[in-house]
């Protein structure tokens, strides 16, 4: 599927989780303020109209980035996620080389990624790397510093 984005189950359900949000809570809170402000007279200098429609248009641009996403998808089930190889699903702890750092990251799709709460993307410098490797294998990762060696300590679920 051309522009295919993968998705964790975790991811998918959050995803699912925000769409449903939006279309069955915002959308409803922002209307009531639509009309609430249409109420007040005059819209052509109506601040609390304006930001009303504001926050309309982001609502109805995030359910429509939700949907593509979902629609192009594929789902990957944590039951598949092997550890013998890196792959989407898996945690990865990787040592620096250099600095002796340890860090464990979740490795997701695009869509869910979240650096801060150490989950990265497949199609990041490090996921790319990473992806299909094994334990105690090291790779190189080229960043704007430089290329950074890495060494897989470990894989699990």
């Amino acid at each position: 599927m051309e522009n295919e984005m993968v998705l964790t189950d975790e991811g998918y359900n959050k995803l699912i989780d925000e769409l449903d949000f939006l279309q069955n809570t915002k959308r409803r809170e922002v209307a009531k303020r639509i009309k609430t402000a249409i109420e007040f007279g005059d819209i052509s200098e109506n601040s609390e109209y304006d930001d009303a429609k504001n926050e309309q248009a982001f609502i109805e641009g995030r359910i429509s980035q939700i949907n593509d996403a979902l629609s192009k998808c594929r789902l990957i089930d944590s039951k598949e996620v092997t550890t013998d190889k890196v792959g989407v699903g898996c945690r990865v702890k990787i040592k620096d080389l250099e600095t002796g750092d340890i860090e464990e990251y979740r490795l997701v799709g695009s869509v869910e990624a979240d650096p801060e709460n150490h989950k990265i993307s497949n199609e990041s410098p490090v996921g790319r790397a990473i992806l299909g490797k094994t334990t105690d294998q090291v790779v190189k990762v080229a960043t704007p510093v430089g290329v950074i060696d890495y060494l897989i300590c470990g894989i699990s679920k």
